[in-house]
């Protein structure tokens, strides 16, 4: 089965590079079969050629090393944590230095703005790494009352995800990286005579680490090489966003703008856990204190076919979602997705119909997310029972 991600690989247009950010590791990993996507305004390999099934499970087995697009935001200054706290509809107070945190920001009508992964790097500094979206302009937008500063690190991320990233991190760092390191901590740490900042984070929903490089300071292509010599005997291989896609479906992990947009709120797109409705004052607060709608964002698993962008599932004759996204899963030898709903609802456990690419109908399960390892057991290295 092929994976949907490389359905429209061969609808490319050639797209002048002006106004998007070439990444510095480009020539590093680039070759004649290389696809470009644009993220975050960042060019990154939606397909470099490989086969994706083998690098997927180095991915599950060993490790893969990504360039990836997501940018950091830079929030810094006195008001820093109160402008935070206006800003996210997580709480930010009580995050300690050295520590990442998922944060939402929503809209004053309580939709979903922006997601990602909030770092404390000083008591007054912080990191903010985004996906797709104007986040800079908007939090500009909000800080007239606040004594911050809000700037470009200029840092670029490379992403090292498996099971053996913990032996390959050690061993890129000298030993400074290890089992002490838990999940979603974070530091500056020396890498091939080079400061970095790493956390261990991903999305995988593998054991995996973030590597942020710090503007003119870093030497890209060193960087590469030194990472690339210390994963050399762990069986690293390095990918394109291709099989990070799979596993990401398969661990239940949202895109931004693809998946849900500013139309949802958190509680409709699965993501309610991560709203602090006690903390006052944050934007969209008033909005979600209105009630709490059920989710419309489920899993859809299909034996017969790999679920197509924008399909439609079926209740009988009704159109009741659309496919955000799908892969084939080799680990679960079946299609995989995500279904938005129309309208929340139990969905989980039903069997309903989907509509393939070739525009045939064949039955789908809707599941709850993710497909499998619901406690993150694997990311926190608690699993390491390796499919």
């Amino acid at each position: 089965m092929s994976n949907s991600i490389h359905s429209d690989v061969q609808k490319t247009v050639r797209v002048s590079s002006r106004r998007f950010e070439l990444s510095p590791f480009h020539d590093c990993w680039a070759n004649e079969h290389t696809v470009m996507g644009v993220y975050a305004g960042r060019y990154y390999s939606v397909f470099n050629g490989e086969d994706v099934t083998e690098t997927y499970w180095a991915l599950r087995r060993k490790a893969v090393m990504y360039d990836v697009p997501e940018r950091p935001v830079e929030i810094s200054g006195p008001d820093a944590v109160a402008f935070l706290e206006r800003v996210f509809a997580r709480r930010v107070s009580d995050l300690k230095q050295g520590r990442g945190r998922y944060a939402i920001a929503c809209t004053p009508k309580g939709g979903v703005f922006m997601d990602g992964i909030l770092f404390k790097l000083a008591a007054d500094r912080f990191w903010y790494v985004q996906p797709d979206g104007a986040l800079e302009t908007w939090l500009h937008a909000h800080s007239e009352r606040f004594d911050v500063t809000i700037s470009d690190p200029r840092s670029r991320v490379l992403q090292i995800q498996g099971p053996t990233s913990l032996d390959i991190m050690h061993a890129a760092s000298g030993g400074a990286i290890g089992e002490a390191m838990g999940y979603f901590h974070s530091g500056f740490f020396e890498i091939g005579g080079q400061e970095v900042y790493v956390s261990r984070t991903g999305w995988t929903g593998e054991l995996g680490y973030e590597i942020y490089t710090q503007a003119e300071a870093t030497n890209c292509p060193d960087l590469w090489q030194h990472l690339l010599k210390a994963g050399e005997p762990h069986g690293m291989m390095v990918g394109s966003i291709s099989s990070m896609e799979i596993r990401r479906l398969e661990a239940g992990i949202l895109d931004n703008g693809t998946d849900f947009d500013m139309s949802m709120t958190p509680f409709e797109a699965g993501l309610g856990a991560f709203v602090d409705i006690d903390k006052e004052d944050f934007i969209g607060r008033a909005a979600l204190l209105g009630g709490k709608p059920g989710t419309r964002i489920y899993g859809v698993k299909c034996a017969e076919a790999t679920p197509v962008y924008h399909g439609e599932i079926l209740n009988g004759e009704d159109d009741v979602a659309r496919i955000t996204a799908g892969a084939w899963s080799p680990y679960l030898e079946a299609g995989i997705g995500y279904a938005r709903f129309h309208s929340a609802g139990n969905w989980a456990g039903k069997t309903l119909t989907m509509r393939t690419a070739q525009g045939e109908v064949v039955a789908c399960e809707i599941v709850e997310l993710p497909f499998y390892d619901r406690e993150k057991r694997i990311p926190r290295g608690l699993d390491k029972t390796i499919p």
